[in-house]
């Protein structure tokens, strides 16, 4: 299955909070796998669960008015500790795409790493999507990598910045070492110019 992300059109999931954290994303107790499958199901494990596990009904991921491949959340977003697993949780959810008007640093990274796409817009912005999700649970939103730009039904959008080796990266469906083979003959051809050189 490809990891590759271009343009995602689709609904949201909204969660209009601030200082989201790496343990609300995904509690502590629940790192002890070493594969990436199944974090998606403690997602926001004691926000979406009572202590006898039965689904809070008022949790915006336990509302069926609510879907798709582009989660939003509040400004500092991903703070707390550097776990990888909060962005293997959202991606092993469904998610593609994260909206946020500020990202911590490392899960921004993380996420990069897991083919999730953090945006980040500003806080004008934000409020907007917001606001056209309460309105419209069915509201799509278009997130487009190649012109870096995310779009509301109504034609408003916001430019949102990326490193161009993380773009290029997602927008082929590159790791790393996927990345480093797609060159490998600008790679052989420099290191023969070089030796030449030599």
């Amino acid at each position: 299955m490809s990891k590759a992300i271009d343009k995602i059109n689709s609904t949201a999931v909204p969660i209009d909070q601030e200082n989201i954290d790496t343990d609300q994303i995904i509690p502590a107790r629940f790192l002890k796998a070493t594969s990436r499958d199944g974090f998606g199901d403690n997602l926001f494990r004691d926000w979406r669960y009572n202590s006898d596990n039965t689904p809070k009904k008022d949790f915006v991921l336990n509302d069926p008015t609510y879907s798709g491949k582009i989660l939003v959340g509040g400004a500092n977003f991903g703070c707390g500790s550097s776990r990888e697993h909060a962005a293997w949780a959202i991606k092993d959810a469904g998610f593609d795409v994260v909206v946020s008007s500020f990202f911590a640093d490392i899960f921004k990274n993380n996420a990069l790493n897991n083919f999730l796409l953090p945006v980040t817009v500003s806080e004008t912005f934000l409020q907007k999507i917001f606001a056209a999700i309460r309105k419209d649970p069915a509201t799509r939103i278009e997130v487009n990598l190649e012109t870096q730009t995310i779009s509301l039904p109504t034609g408003e959008s916001e430019t949102f910045e990326i490193n161009n080796y993380k773009k290029t990266c997602l927008l082929n469906g590159y790791d790393d070492i996927d990345y480093l083979l797609s060159i490998r003959d600008e790679i052989g051809q420099f290191e023969k110019t070089n030796s030449l050189n030599s």
